[in-house]
């Protein structure tokens, strides 16, 4: 089986592959259609002070499906119709209206994405050790300092800054700094 790219509707992606599958196992194709991937990660992120955690597509407006070529290197035409009449799928990445499978390097990158553990979470934290912050909320608001770790498992930083002539670690949630 070669892996194909599928441009879908934006934000219809997992609708895409479940009505994918469905159709696919109603139609009888399990033979010719293999897996349908929609890799995404799961970020948490803080809005408003309050802490969210949601799913995001690691390549979004893209399904992943595999299939089985005739022996001249087609798609099989009952496939072909069938995914095409999926409402939401726009067409495959190819060039002159064929499609062509990813290669083998794509193949090895994007299924490396697709198999990472669902359960782990990623913070969206745009600061590094060394960076200089400003502190937003809280008790030390207005204080500046600078990165010295980054604690994305508890979504949170340590900084450094001077309270009375003296450095002072504090430990801040992201959300709660901002780089300068």
């Amino acid at each position: 089986m070669q892996l194909f790219t599928l441009r879908v509707a934006s934000n219809k992606e997992d609708q895409v592959r479940e009505k994918l599958a469905r159709k696919v196992k109603i139609e009888g194709l399990e033979t010719a259609v293999g897996r349908i991937l929609v890799p995404s990660e799961r970020v948490r992120s803080m809005k408003g002070g309050v802490r969210k955690e949601s799913d995001r597509k690691k390549f979004p407006g893209y399904v992943f499906i595999e299939l089985t070529l005739e022996k001249d290197g087609r798609i099989p035409d009952n496939v072909w119709y069938m995914i095409k009449g999926v409402d939401g799928v726009g067409d495959f990445i190819g060039s002159n209206g064929k499609p062509s499978a990813m290669t083998a390097k794509e193949q090895a990158t994007m299924l490396e994405e697709a198999d990472k553990p669902e359960g782990e979470t990623v913070s969206k934290m745009d600061v590094k050790k060394g960076d200089k912050v400003r502190v937003t909320d809280g008790a030390f608001m207005n204080f500046e300092g600078e990165v010295d770790e980054l604690l994305p498992d508890k979504g949170a930083v340590r900084i450094i800054t001077t309270i009375f002539g003296r450095p002072t670690p504090l430990e801040l949630e992201y959300w709660q700094i901002e780089k300068m």
